[in-house]
């Protein structure tokens, strides 16, 4: 089988291309291969390679420059997932698209379930959120959260160059969510896929953390590894403490029991896979 992904160069993109299965054809045009904000490009690519499954890892992601270009994010996250869905129905084939937490607007007092009232409090999540409209309701849509693998751009990542380079690092511990492992997530589309499902899945790893636990637990686990020399100081701090042009959701836990229901599968905890990734990251150098 023929299959498209878009984000290629990405975080997911690399975890989706790497773990492919056996016999598939890969199609996999990174950003500088693909613009989506070229609604024609969409549509040739799409045209060009004729895939029968579509896995859209690509999206406008840069959450508080969107308040400012709320219609490049709109024309990424939005009206190009439109034009593959349409494209798709011309040519036979299925999409499976990627959302996230943002379309919450973090007010709920338990995790959020997959039919749960959409409710976005940022132009990124209203885009996120208008993207799965488009997309239509003979898609798979997956949910996910806080993402981050090695070699990637992330908040794991940019936590271990601060803590090298700082004596205090200040983290947001007013924010809960559920920090996912990319690689994890990719397996878990392809087993989704694999069910031929359609409709609106989350997939995040077990448990839960505020940005400050999270930090706090990439210290330890670094410090472990010899990833870290010191015990740089992590200091909580409110959101308002550090002001950023977006809203971000106050509590965006994910609840995944219909992913792991379909797949018959519990989920592995976040710190487990916190560890592989650093495992990674430590040999990569």
């Amino acid at each position: 089988m023929r299959v498209l992904i878009t984000g290629a160069s990405g975080q997911l993109g690399r975890a989706l291309v790497s773990q492919a299965p056996a016999g598939w054809e890969i199609v996999a045009p990174g950003r500088d291969g693909l613009d989506l904000a070229d609604g024609d490009a969409v549509r040739a690519a799409v045209l060009a390679a004729r895939p029968g499954l579509l896995l859209n890892a690509a999206a406008y992601t840069a959450v508080d420059k969107a308040e400012s270009d709320e219609e490049t994010a709109l024309s990424v996250n939005a009206a190009a997932v439109g034009i593959m869905a349409e494209t798709l129905r011309e040519t036979g084939g299925r999409l499976v698209h990627v959302s996230t937490d943002f379309v919450f607007d973090g007010a709920s007092q338990r995790a959020y379930r997959p039919d749960d009232e959409r409710a976005p409090i940022s132009a990124y999540g209203r885009t996120k959120a208008a993207g799965e409209d488009a997309a239509g309701s003979d898609a798979l849509i997956v949910r996910t959260a806080w993402l981050y693998c090695a070699g990637g751009r992330n908040f794991v990542r940019t936590m271990l160059h601060l803590m090298r380079t700082r004596e205090e690092v200040r983290v947001v511990a007013d924010q809960t969510g559920a920090p996912t492992w990319a690689p994890g997530l990719a397996r878990v589309i392809l087993a989704l896929c694999g069910k031929g499902a359609t409709g609106v899945f989350h997939h995040c790893d077990a448990g839960l953390a505020s940005w400050y636990d999270f930090a706090v637990a990439i210290r330890e686990q670094a410090l472990a590894l010899g990833m870290l020399n010191r015990r740089v100081p992590i200091i909580p701090i409110a959101s308002n403490d550090y002001p950023a042009p977006a809203a971000r959701p106050a509590f965006s836990v994910l609840d995944c029991s219909r992913t792991r229901d379909l797949l018959g599968e519990s989920a592995v905890h976040w710190q487990e896979n916190l560890r592989k990734m650093l495992e990674e990251e430590k040999a990569i150098g």
